[in-house]
């Protein structure tokens, strides 16, 4: 996982929200909180797992841990002359295994079998984003619930209205956790738009 700097989490010391927004603030907020003696967990709001810091040294010396930059690119001796093709649009050639009747239709394409298939598949990405979006919302919610709320009372079926898509449900059985845990569950599932108090 990146450590971005700007990556969006949430720490909680125990069931109290501690700090929510870019990791660097959060980073920073954590450590003075553990070193009052605070037991804190951070989360990443886009996935509802625990993020794992080191928190040794100076404030600058944290925020330096959390800029990891990527491999600077080496240049290659002797690199063969580019090719043909499209090197700035990322363009990748793999395998791709169809039935006779497949090609058929390709090849009646008046864009070609590429471009065609390139469209389909932006289509597909299109339609299935909402259905997408639900789920990965719903799996961060759960990783949220798994870590600090699988104590809690009605956990389980807390859990079932969250994978039916029951918000009602899920807020009528989380009624009796923590605000802030129960705020929190209900923000990764359903989004920060909805009202919820920070």
């Amino acid at each position: 996982m990146s450590l971005s700097p700007a990556r969006s989490c949430t720490a909680f010391a125990g069931p109290r929200l501690l700090r929510r927004g870019p990791l660097a603030e959060v980073a920073l907020a954590v450590k003075a909180a553990i070193e009052t003696g605070e037991n804190v967990l951070v989360f990443d709001d886009a996935s509802g797992r625990l993020i794992d810091l080191d928190l040794r040294g100076s404030d600058a010396e944290i925020l330096s841990r959390l800029d990891v930059p990527g491999t600077p690119a080496t240049p290659v001796p002797n690199a063969p002359a580019k090719g043909r093709g499209r090197p700035k649009l990322g363009v990748v050639a793999r395998e791709v295994t169809l039935l006779p009747r497949h090609w058929d239709w390709l090849a009646a394409q008046p864009s070609g079998a590429s471009a065609t298939l390139r469209r389909l598949v932006d289509e597909a990405r299109r339609r299935d984003a909402p259905q997408r979006q639900r789920r990965a919302a719903q799996t961060a919610a759960y990783h949220f619930m798994q870590a600090l709320a699988g104590d809690l009372p009605d956990y389980e079926e807390a859990t079932r209205a969250l994978f039916a898509d029951d918000r009602a449900g899920l807020e009528q059985m989380t009624a009796g956790w923590p605000p802030d845990v129960r705020t929190h569950t209900l923000r990764l599932a359903f989004g920060a738009g909805d009202g919820l108090e920070s």
